[in-house]
């Protein structure tokens, strides 16, 4: 494919409530979209970076600008392209996988549209429809968590995954345990909250019956993450500790963890998740698809991905409506705790063009 045209477009998306977490509140989420036009087919993407540089290095603004002034250009002086070759011509700007995982998706999205395949068969999936989960935030209170957590209990969600951090963590788990009864499938997220002097803590949440910790330490300290997997025996799931395959090798070798969530922003794109998702299976280490606030363009990508084989345990790909009141695409419905995966051409959704423009805050469009 030649490309023609690579659109940056920047989109407000408020949030049906606030999304609290060790890092910070968000009441919006400011919202990166690449759309690529070629010579024979259209393709997006959605950047799921945050406004702020808070869970990675990456934030909205940055991946903008790393987009606009190296990386589209690199792909709009090549006199063809496919998805597989986007990371290898862009190997020699370093870092940046969110933005460049958002670039490579809608080229990709773009390829798959031009020959009739959908982004789930291009991939490998094996289910037509995802078992669901929900994340929820660190609330004001013990009472506004329950209630929180009854709500998407009564949706019909399958598992509930709590934010922890410390001074919160054993307390509210013990409470939603105790509300919900053992049959609650529950895990907790920590997002690097924890050092070796807090870890004892993490300790104490063996008692409940979870189905992992996630990411307790610093991305860059598989040790401790090593040392308390032998400690306790909840199992340790990492998260931004993974960004390739190669990184998950080593942090299964090492003994750091046992699960693996899966962030295709994180590993650079859904092509390298998918390596990622095959070495884990090959080692007998189960996966989930981690969420990131995203519209449903990313959501659609997320559902394709999470329909492969070795993810076994039910992700963050929640339905719209868990974060959206309106969504840029055709809402994602939940039914009896599945959502469907897309089965059109690509990632198999389309943008709403008046809900689109109704949102739009800037628009910047590349060429040759």
């Amino acid at each position: 494919m030649k490309l023609h045209a690579v659109e940056l477009r920047r989109i407000a998306m408020p949030l049906v409530r606030p999304f609290r977490t060790s890092f910070g509140v968000q009441t919006s989420r400011d919202v990166l979209l690449v759309r690529v036009v070629t010579d024979t087919s259209e393709g997006w993407g959605e950047c799921v970076a945050l406004a702020a540089p808070v869970y990675s290095s990456e934030y909205v603004e940055g991946a903008h600008a790393v987009l606009r002034d190296h990386l589209v250009p690199r792909l709009l002086a090549e006199p063809a392209v496919t998805a597989r070759a986007v990371a290898p011509r862009l190997a020699d700007v370093l870092g940046h996988r969110m933005a460049k995982a958002a670039l490579e998706t809608a080229v990709l999205d773009a390829e798959l549209r031009a020959h009739d395949m959908s982004l789930a068969t291009y991939l490998g999936a094996v289910r037509t429809e995802v078992e669901c989960g929900v994340s929820v935030g660190i609330a004001a209170s013990v009472d506004q968590l329950l209630a929180e957590v009854g709500g998407y209990v009564d949706q019909g969600y399958r598992r509930i995954k709590l934010k922890i951090e410390p001074g919160w963590d054993v307390e509210p788990v013990r409470a939603v345990r105790e509300s919900f009864g053992p049959r609650l499938r529950l895990q907790v997220d920590a997002n690097t909250a924890y050092d070796a002097a807090t870890s004892v803590r993490l300790e104490a949440l063996d008692e409940f019956g979870l189905l992992l910790i996630e990411q307790p330490f610093a991305e860059d300290d598989l040790h401790q993450h090593a040392v308390l997997a032998r400690r306790i025996g909840t199992p340790v799931c990492l998260d931004e500790s993974i960004t390739s395959a190669r990184a998950v090798a080593d942090a299964v070798r090492q003994g750091a963890c046992s699960i693996v969530n899966i962030k295709a922003g994180r590993m650079g794109g859904y092509l390298e998740s998918v390596r990622v998702h095959d070495v884990c299976e090959a080692l007998g280490v189960p996966v989930w698809c981690g969420g990131m606030l995203e519209t449903g363009i990313g959501r659609a990508a997320n559902l394709a991905l999470a329909a492969l084989p070795n993810f076994r345990l039910p992700g963050d790909t929640s339905a719209s409506d868990r974060y959206y009141a309106e969504d840029i695409t055709e809402p994602f419905v939940l039914r009896d705790g599945m959502l469907p995966v897309p089965t059109g051409p690509g990632m198999g959704v389309e943008p709403r063009p008046d809900v689109l423009s109704a949102l739009t805050a800037s628009v910047e469009t590349l060429q040759p």
